[in-house]
């Protein structure tokens, strides 16, 4: 059965890495899917990438998702467009790593309204209209990083731990109301974030379809089961 046919998605940072190959992997799946992203440029080039197998099921919207008033209109926009909302990923993110000591209050703070702040926008925002729909799926792209903290990775790991028990609290606040959550914590992915390079020599990290897959597989579930946190790692990390 495909519960993913006709759903209406909102996937924050959706033009690049993970974020990308969930909203693709959403929309071959028949989804409506509405995308955001800090550049208009990128948001443009995803639309009409994605436009002409679409169908009018993709849009995009310039929002940074640390901005209350731009998550609201980000929101508003998607269930005005497409008759509602069924399915949010938070997946925007900023990744920041150096010593303690070198961060600026400025950049802590970019971290942290982004990775967490940001992703409780979302939520507030989404659910009255999620609850509207009789229910829906709240999934949020976290890290091995909310488990794991290493050096230089403060903001990040803070920023990420919270994510993480944001995530558990929320899925037991809204399970009776029909709303299910999970978050996908990834380990090393070859994409650009945090200021990587995508290379051959970084084939052995997961690929941002294997977290879109994870994702997929998540939605496609039976409402009765709850997968609430996933983790992953690439199989054969370098020794």
């Amino acid at each position: 059965m495909n519960r993913i046919q006709n759903r209406v998605a909102i996937v924050t940072g959706g033009t690049k890495g993970i974020g990308k190959a969930i909203a693709n992997g959403l929309l071959e799946r028949g989804a409506k899917v509405a995308i955001c992203a800090r550049s208009k440029a990128d948001l443009d080039r995803c639309v009409q990438e994605w436009s002409a197998g679409a169908d009018g099921r993709i849009a995009g919207m310039v929002c940074d998702v640390s901005d209350l008033d731009q998550v609201k209109a980000l929101v508003e926009s998607t269930a005005e467009r497409f008759g509602g909302i069924d399915i949010l990923i938070n997946n925007a993110a900023v990744g920041l790593f150096a010593d303690v000591s070198e961060i600026t209050p400025e950049q802590w703070r970019q971290v942290i309204g982004t990775n967490l702040t940001g992703v409780f926008y979302c939520c507030h925002a989404a659910i009255p209209h999620l609850k509207k729909r009789g229910g829906g799926y709240i999934i949020n792209i976290s890290s091995l990083a909310g488990k794991n903290p290493f050096k230089g990775g403060s903001a990040y790991n803070a920023s990420k731990f919270g994510l993480n028990g944001f995530s558990e609290a929320i899925m037991q606040d809204l399970r009776y109301d029909n709303i299910r959550v999970s978050y996908v914590m990834p380990g090393s992915v070859n994409t650009r974030f945090g200021r990587h390079e995508v290379s051959s020599e970084s084939s052995w990290k997961l690929a941002p379809e294997d977290v879109a897959e994870v994702v997929v597989g998540l939605l496609q579930h039976d409402p009765r089961c709850l997968p609430s946190a996933v983790e992953m790692r690439p199989s054969k990390p370098k020794k």
